[in-house]
């Protein structure tokens, strides 16, 4: 039985299942394993992480008398925090999912090519111009502009190699995104794509074998993946029209509201705006990804996750708005019915975040695919709900984007 209880409440002997936070803000970049070491017990003490998971089944429980919730109760806020968020009245978006991503492909493959042109200059010393990354920030923002969904998701398929690339491009539309959720103006809303885009420029300066290191980094080593807030600032600094909001972002992207982050360890009041909708962005993409290190989770189960960590981590009205930006089961989720068939999420509506429109393509009871069927959950006329989330990899499902986009692979 799993079960989140407080770091300071750890003791030798217990199973750490998961860690309440962002993997990449501790040193242990595998998420299980037996707590057995004591210098890892003080490493975890002092990184600033709250809370973890711990599996009692497999280790040890808290002492009599002391806390911790179980999986139900947390789960139970969880449900109660996005029930708070879900007010409807989302805009519709304008085209379909299907039409988009078949731009949003060419889109991408363009986007990653520019961007990793542009971390290769930054790493041979060279300054950096604004006007290069322009062209495309203006064309992640339309593509956003037509239908959010397409270019986020698919920039989510990127794998390990090219996961510093794509997570830039991602990042970028992630944050127009959540701007136009804001109400931000239009220059605003392109500042921070801009910001996005060169949000982890400093990973530059970072040696390779680091970034794709596979298994826990040595403190040493994490201590030197943490400067790269500061080397991005510098790099940007150097470089031609970057304005100050992307430069902010860059320094600040890893700060958290209750203070625990780097590199300064500021509090809410200290942390601009921008900064706070990167850390939101940045989180996302980074746990909806394949790393080197790790395979990610699925949407809604990261939308879920973020909620859990959100008043300590996050700025809780930016946590509210990316969540209406993206909802609460985002594009390419899997979904179970209650009718006990699957399908995946293809879009939003303007009701409710929790009735999306769902192509119904697999049969629970028959264990076999069905003719699909695009299901308007928000629709009087549809009596169906979705009743939980879904791994495609529990079911051997392995076409989910093309599912829901039509694209049969990612190029990138």
């Amino acid at each position: 039985m799993l079960k989140r209880i407080p770091v300071k409440q750890l003791r030798i002997g217990m199973y750490i299942h998961e860690f309440c936070g962002s993997w990449y803000d501790h040193p242990f970049w595998h998420n299980a394993f037996m707590l057995d070491k004591p210098e890892d017990l003080q490493e975890i003490l002092s990184t600033g992480i709250k809370e973890v998971w711990i599996d009692i089944d497999k280790g040890l429980d808290v002492e009599s008398g002391a806390g911790g919730k179980s999986e139900k109760a947390v789960a139970a806020e969880v449900d109660d925090t996005l029930a708070r968020v879900d007010t409807g009245g989302k805009k519709a978006h304008h085209v379909d999912i299907a039409q988009e991503a078949a731009r949003a492909v060419k889109i991408c493959a363009q986007s990653k090519q520019a961007v990793t042109s542009m971390f290769k200059e930054a790493r041979m010393g060279k300054a950096l111009n604004a006007s290069d990354a322009l062209p495309v920030v203006e064309e992640i923002t339309t593509s956003v502009v037509r239908n959010p969904g397409a270019l986020i998701s698919l920039a989510r398929l990127k794998d390990k190699d090219n996961y510093t690339y794509m997570h830039s491009v991602a990042v970028c539309a992630l944050m127009v995104a959540l701007a136009r959720q804001l109400g931000l103006d239009e220059e605003q809303t392109r500042q921070a794509g801009m910001a996005g885009l060169m949000h982890d420029i400093g990973k530059t300066m970072a040696p390779l074998e680091l970034i794709n290191k596979p298994g826990k980094l040595t403190e040493a080593e994490f201590q030197i993946m943490k400067n790269h807030p500061i080397d991005g600032h510098i790099i940007l600094l150097e470089s031609k029209g970057i304005s100050d909001i992307a430069r902010h972002v860059c320094l600040r992207h890893h700060e958290k509201v209750d203070g625990s982050g780097y590199p300064d360890k500021l509090a809410d009041g200290k942390i601009d705006l921008y900064a706070k909708m990167a850390a939101v962005c940045d989180v996302y993409d980074a746990i909806t990804s394949v790393r080197a290190y790790k395979n990610g989770w699925e949407p809604a189960q990261s939308i879920r996750k973020m909620a859990e960590w959100s008043h300590g981590h996050f700025d809780w009205r930016i946590f509210e708005a990316f969540v209406r930006s993206m909802g609460i089961y985002p594009v390419g989720s899997l979904v179970r019915l209650a009718s006990d068939r699957l399908g995946v999420v293809i879009g939003q509506t303007e009701q409710s975040l929790l009735t999306p429109k769902v192509k119904v393509f697999f049969s629970i009871k028959s264990n076999a695919r069905i003719p699909p069927e695009i299901l308007d959950l928000s629709k009087p006329a549809c009596t169906d709900k979705i009743v939980s989330h879904e791994d495609p990899a529990v079911w051997d499902i392995s076409d989910i984007q093309e599912l829901w986009s039509d694209v049969s692979a990612a190029p990138w």
